[in-house]
């Protein structure tokens, strides 16, 4: 019963303060990608601690306890005293029936959620290809329309998407500043995936600030993370004026597109950059985010790890 409480515990204080302290840090805008991990890895640790929570609270009471016991030898029998839950089966049913719920919903979201991207993705593509026209010289597919826009589908087929009239309004080099953030997008990192995994912790847990907040946030980190490719051979200077055309011309524009997100925020961080940050700070801030993504299995092994530690697990 300790071990559910404490991680219930954790799981309300990183999903309500965590999202507090991760808005109001400065660092995020400074290592975008690193920002994004760390999001990530708070708010799907709050998920695996609902899970584990109600492992915990089931573990002593069911016929779960021999197979743990296999598992870790004799460690379960000895800390039952120690870790038995006061309910017994009704805790243990309650517990089973928390686990179940975090688990099936988790599956169930994810399933439906990149069942319907993957779907909208393809048929916007598609739809792109077929009102558009393919221009090699670019690497993208321009479509005759009188707003300026350009933006990415991702996909079983990626495609960079740019109206005639951004062409129009863009000059040669903001026009190749703006495809390169595009292509940034949809390189190695994969933003696209990385939004998917934040939308659906947050249609998991739509109650908790943190998971709420990821995704905005995390689609902002995206257009930095791609603005900072994207200016890394060419300056900073094209692409910031882009975003200021874009930005003026463009209406309600979809996710991932350029000068869709904090167009101010990210034009003054073009032109006036910071300090990357530094090397023991970055290191530090990774094993952080490993701090957060493993301290809920650490928590559920609380009892195992004492009980080594003083030396109460009987000989096999």
């Amino acid at each position: 019963m300790t071990v559910a409480a404490v991680l219930l515990a954790y799981a309300a204080c990183a999903g309500t303060a965590g999202a507090r302290m991760l808005g109001r840090a400065r660092w995020p805008a400074r290592a975008p990608l690193l920002a994004i991990i760390t999001y990530l890895a708070a708010g799907w640790s709050v998920v695996a601690a609902l899970g584990l929570a109600g492992l915990a609270l089931a573990v002593h009471a069911t016929a779960l306890e021999g197979g743990l016991s296999q598992l870790i030898g004799a460690c379960v029998l000895r800390l039952r005293e120690t870790y038995a839950t006061p309910g017994g089966a009704t805790a243990a049913g309650l517990g089973l029936t928390l686990a179940a719920a975090v688990l099936a919903r988790t599956a169930l979201t994810a399933a439906t959620h990149l069942r319907a991207v993957r779907l909208q993705a393809v048929r916007h593509a598609q739809t792109a290809r077929l009102v558009g026209r393919p221009d090699p010289a670019l690497r993208a597919v321009l479509v005759d329309h009188a707003q300026p826009a350009a933006y990415c589908v991702a996909g079983p087929h990626p495609t960079v998407i740019l109206t005639t009239a951004a062409l129009q309004a863009l000059d040669p080099d903001q026009v190749d500043a703006v495809l390169a953030h595009e292509r940034a997008h949809l390189a190695s990192h994969h933003h696209h995936r990385l939004l998917a995994i934040a939308r659906i912790g947050r249609q998991i847990l739509p109650f908790l600030p943190l998971t709420r907040d990821a995704d905005r946030q995390i689609t902002r980190l995206a257009d930095m993370h791609a603005d900072d490719t994207a200016t890394a051979a060419r300056g900073t200077g094209p692409l910031a004026t882009a975003l200021a055309v874009l930005a003026v011309a463009a209406g309600p524009a979809p996710g991932l597109a350029a000068a869709a997100t904090d167009a101010v925020q990210r034009i003054q961080r073009l032109l006036s950059p910071a300090e990357p940050l530094g090397r023991v700070r970055r290191q530090l801030l990774r094993a952080g985010a490993a701090a957060l993504a493993l301290t809920p299995v650490l928590l559920a092994l609380t009892p195992a790890i004492v009980a080594l530690a003083l030396g109460r697990v009987p000989a096999a």
